[in-house]
């Protein structure tokens, strides 16, 4: 299946099961992608994770109910998966900045979240420099942690600040950060602050050695202040790169972010020329 279609499918998917316990992973099944990239995909292309998303919808729907039917509180908790009007309430008034009594007593207005219509615009010569390489297994040392997808987008950058904080820079400086899901479908990841390991240096204590494997790597260079030029590199990737691809498609549940010593430029990792690369592994589709 395309990526385009693949995020219009679980869109419709979630629409027609939005009131049933669904997962990511039922989503992903679905549409036969992987919940590791499917993740970062959705999250890149629609500005929510799938888990903010589905709680989103379901207040809004929840919202017209309230003002549209006799139905209780605590029906409509226990239709939209929570186990108590009182959770439900919290989460109602975090969502439409009123409580259902203020919206079924006093006519409070409600917000609104419609159901996304993802379009994706395939154009003819845009320019995206990246190549496929292969490489062999290389080891790294470095710190690891594990995530939940839900909440990556937040926790990993303050790993990042714990990590300097701790004095950790002081044995693995950050050359990659490498995300790491084999089975591309926990609940939880690991992520890596590592850099080639160096066997003649002994591993300190609170790092390990990680072995990546051998793998064919489609590898995106971004140039510029982070987290921006990542961040445009990666939207890139998943709204025009991957659904135009033709030959190759996702292999493994590793994304590699390697990073250029920032002592190299003026301005460090807000310099303007700053450099780092994408990896993701990719293998030749089936005939």
């Amino acid at each position: 299946m395309e990526w385009a279609q693949a995020i219009r499918d679980a869109v419709q998917y979630m629409e027609n099961h939005i009131t049933e316990d669904i997962t990511m992973y039922d989503v992903a099944e679905y549409v036969h992608v992987s919940p590791f990239y499917f993740h970062k995909g959705f999250s890149i292309l629609c500005g929510y994770t799938l888990g903010e998303y589905i709680r989103n919808r379901r207040m809004a729907l929840a919202g017209v109910e309230l003002q549209t039917s006799d139905v209780t509180v605590m029906e409509l908790a226990m239709k939209y998966g929570y186990d108590s009007s009182d959770s439900f309430t919290r989460a109602f008034t975090r969502f439409h900045g009123c409580t259902p009594l203020a919206v079924r007593r006093d006519k409070a207005m409600v917000k609104t979240f419609a159901p996304l219509k993802l379009t994706i615009s395939l154009k003819g010569g845009y320019i995206m420099d990246y190549r496929i390489t292969k490489k062999e297994a290389f080891a790294v040392m470095g710190t690891a942690k594990e995530f939940t997808y839900e909440n990556a987008k937040r926790d990993i950058p303050l790993y990042w600040q714990e990590h300097y904080a701790s004095g950790g820079g002081e044995h693995v400086c950050g050359m990659y950060g490498i995300n790491i899901d084999p089975q591309m479908g926990d609940e939880k990841f690991e992520y890596l602050i590592a850099d080639v390991y160096n066997p003649s240096v002994d591993v300190p204590g609170g790092f390990e050695v990680r072995v990546i494997p051998a793998m064919t790597w489609a590898v995106f260079p971004c140039r510029g202040p982070l987290p921006q030029s990542l961040q445009d590199v990666n939207t890139k990737i998943f709204s025009e790169w991957l659904p135009a691809l033709q030959d190759y498609e996702f292999a493994a549940g590793y994304c590699v972010e390697m990073y250029d010593a920032p002592d190299k430029y003026p301005g460090g990792t807000n310099d303007g020329n700053y450099y780092t690369e994408i990896w993701i592994p990719v293998r030749k589709k089936d005939a």
